[in-house]
């Protein structure tokens, strides 16, 4: 295993630790940048990492198109049931044309043993994991 100055340069940029830090998790982790910044990284940011992630895989079903809402649900209760066109009814409620990021908060405030479905019109369900 080579740990070479690119690859301790690529994990301080990406986490802002020192070069003893950097170095150090890189040899931890064998040498693979993307480990050794997963070993820095702060517990809430790869959180906000996993909800953005979610939020993306939840924006690309809808831009497939024929869908007709998004559910979250937790322990079996649907929690959360946004119809696709919520900017239309978010103006009315206040929501305010930000839809996916009141997604996001709802799952960062539940946590992540949520269950996102994607409702299609035709009634079938697409699970987002």
């Amino acid at each position: 295993m080579q740990i070479t100055l690119e690859a301790v340069e690529k994990v301080m940029e990406l986490t802002g630790v020192d070069y003893s830090a950097a170095k150090e998790a890189l040899v931890a982790a064998d040498g693979d940048v993307d480990e050794a910044v997963k070993s820095i990284m702060p517990e809430d940011k790869k959180d906000n990492d996993k909800v953005k992630e979610t939020v993306d895989k939840i924006k690309a079903k809808v831009k497939e198109g024929n869908v007709d809402k998004v559910q979250i649900s937790k322990d079996g209760e649907i929690v959360l049931s946004l119809p696709v066109n919520v900017g239309i009814i978010g103006g009315i409620v206040g929501l305010a044309a930000a839809p996916w990021a009141f997604i996001a908060a709802t799952i960062a405030t539940l946590g992540f043993g949520c269950k996102i479905e994607i409702v299609k019109k035709d009634g079938s369900t697409d699970e987002i994991e």
